[in-house]
């Protein structure tokens, strides 16, 4: 496989919508397909990514490193040529501000102390 192979790459997101599928080489990075997301993520869906730290791709079982290429993250090109891959992607749902978060522990401790005394 020569570094500048194209091979052909659609991303499942979590509710089945597909982005793609695009075409792209060897040496192309996690990094970059994570900002190709984030930039067509369709209008209207929840929990859309803001930065590529929120979304993780995943193919064949292993999720993929931003930093790695495709050739040096082993994707499985599959036996016919022209195959399609497909890539799942995972977003992380959104982090709160500690002080929210100490908040709303707060919040939940109290009204399981409430909860306990009836």
């Amino acid at each position: 496989m020569g570094g500048d192979e194209l091979i052909e790459v659609k991303f499942r997101i979590f509710d089945g919508t597909d982005i793609g599928p695009n075409k792209y080489l060897l040496t192309t990075s996690i990094g970059y397909l994570k900002e190709i997301i984030v930039s067509q993520w369709p209008q209207g869906k929840e929990n859309a990514p803001k930065t590529i730290n929120d979304v993780k791709l995943i193919n064949a079982g292993k999720i993929l490193e931003n930093n790695r290429t495709l050739a040096e993250s082993r994707v499985q090109v599959g036996e016919l040529p022209g195959g399609l891959i497909t890539m799942h992607v995972v977003v992380r749902p959104p982090v709160f501000d500690k002080s929210d978060d100490k908040q709303t522990s707060d919040s939940l401790k109290k009204k399981r102390c409430a909860c306990s005394i009836l």
